[in-house]
């Protein structure tokens, strides 16, 4: 499959406001997931399954590979699919920024899934050392948001 079919596809999902497709063939699987944006872009996952040649490195795969993590640091990790935001509204200042020190149960960021706002707690008290999503970035279950050090 050419980047050209992908990008077809993708004009698929979006003329018919799809949000999932998979497609297998040939030993080949792709599986494009818009998240829950209807306006959000797809995130692309593509594959080969049990293929003689090598699978070349996609954009996609790239950007999917966890970084290291210190063992010291605690992940804080959606709890469901949807859009990420740094703020309650587009003119306030975001919940936390890198260095912020957070309580046990101080709002971190706000996930918009279904049309619906949901308020995401920090389970630790500690010092933000990473913020791993961009504003208004679709992001799914169990994707790690922040990284906290303890205190």
């Amino acid at each position: 499959m050419n980047l050209k079919e992908i990008k077809q596809l993708i004009a698929l999902m979006n003329d018919n406001n799809l949000t999932e497709f998979e497609l297998e063939r040939e030993g080949f699987k792709i599986r494009l997931n818009r998240g829950g944006s209807a306006t959000a872009q797809p995130n692309i996952v593509v594959e080969r399954i049990a293929s003689q040649e090598p699978a070349a490195p996609t954009q996609a795969a790239a950007q999917s590979a966890p970084a290291p993590v210190a063992s010291n640091l605690h992940e804080i990790k959606s709890p469901m699919v949807g859009t990420f935001y740094q703020s309650p509204s587009p003119e306030s200042p975001p919940f936390v920024e890198i260095g912020t020190n957070i309580e046990i149960g101080q709002v971190v960021c706000i996930i918009e899934a279904m049309k619906l706002m949901n308020e995401i707690k920090s389970e630790v008290k500690g010092t933000i050392k990473e913020i791993l999503i961009e504003n208004g970035d679709p992001i799914e279950f169990g994707q790690a948001l922040f990284r906290i050090e303890p205190r």
